[in-house]
C-alpha cells in the first residue's frame, strides 16, 4: 500500500531567528526558548526531547526521554544505566539529542558527549521521585526480553508490601543520571517558503562560535 502525503503542508510563520537577536551563549539562548514554549502554551511536556544513541550492532537508534536539568554544564536525563540506551552510550558516548515545539514552530539540535553524573546527584533526584516511580526503577529490568505484563505486575505488587511502611526506598546502582555536554547546538525557527532560520553555535577552544546556516 502506497500512502500518498503530499498534501501535508504548512507554511511556518510564528516568528524569526537572526544572528543580531540571539543570544551569544547557548544555553542562554535555549532558557529563552524553552521559557517561551512553557508561556505559549499547547505543548504537554516541553521538556520531551529525542535521544539518539550508536549501538553495538552499529544501527543508530532515537527515543523520547525527559531533560529534568540543564546549565552551564549540560543536558540531565535519567534512566537504567544497563538498559538499551545505557549500554550504547557506555559503548559510545557520543549522541545526539533535539527537541521539536510545534506551538512555535522550533527545534533545537544538539551533539554532545554523554557521561554519567554523579552518583550524590542521582540520589538527590531519585529521592525526589514519587514512591511509585521508585518502585518502578526497581521492578523493571529496562529493555530485557520478559514473558508478559504480567510479571511486571507481580514485581509491583511485591515491592509495594514490601516498602509499604518504609519512607526511604534506596536508589537501586543499576539506575541513574547522564549529562551531555554539548559541543554544537542548533536552533531551527520555522520560516515561509520553507526559507528557515538556523543558528548554530560550535565550541571552540573554550567558547562558542555561532553562524548561521542555509535552510
Amino acid at each position: 500500500m502506497n500512502r500518498d502525503l503530499h498534501d501535508y503542508r504548512k507554511s511556518y510563520e510564528k516568528g524569526e531567528l537572526l544572528l543580531e537577536n540571539s543570544a551569544s551563549d547557548p544555553i542562554a539562548q535555549f532558557e529563552t526558548w524553552f521559557k517561551e514554549v512553557e508561556e505559549a502554551g499547547g505543548v504537554t511536556e516541553p521538556n520531551a526531547m529525542t535521544l539518539a544513541t550508536l549501538g553495538k550492532d552499529a544501527f543508530p537508534k532515537a527515543r523520547i526521554v525527559l531533560l529534568k536539568e540543564y546549565d552551564a554544564a549540560g543536558f540531565v536525563f535519567y534512566t537504567n544505566y544497563g538498559s538499551e540506551k545505557g549500554e550504547s552510550i557506555a559503548h559510545h558516548s557520543k549522541v545526539g539529542i533535539s527537541f521539536f515545539w510545534p506551538n512555535l514552530e522550533r527545534q533545537v539540535v544538539i551533539k554532545g558527549i554523554a557521561s554519567k553524573v554523579p552518583a550524590s546527584q542521582s540520589d538527590n533526584y531519585f529521592n525526589a521521585r514519587p514512591k511509585a516511580s521508585q518502585l518502578g526503577a526497581l521492578a523493571s529490568d529496562q529493555s530485557d526480553v520478559i514473558a508478559d505484563r504480567q510479571l511486571l505486575e507481580d514485581r509491583m505488587s511485591a515491592l509495594k508490601a514490601k516498602y509499604a511502611n518504609v519512607d526511604t526506598i534506596p536508589r537501586p546502582e543499576h539506575w541513574g543520571g547522564y549529562i551531555v555536554k554539548p559541543e554544537s547546538i542548533e536552533f531551527w525557527q520555522g520560516r515561509p517558503s520553507r526559507l528557515h532560520d538556523r543558528i548554530r553555535y560550535t565550541r571552540k577552544n573554550g567558547s562558542w562560535l555561532k553562524e548561521r546556516l542555509a535552510p
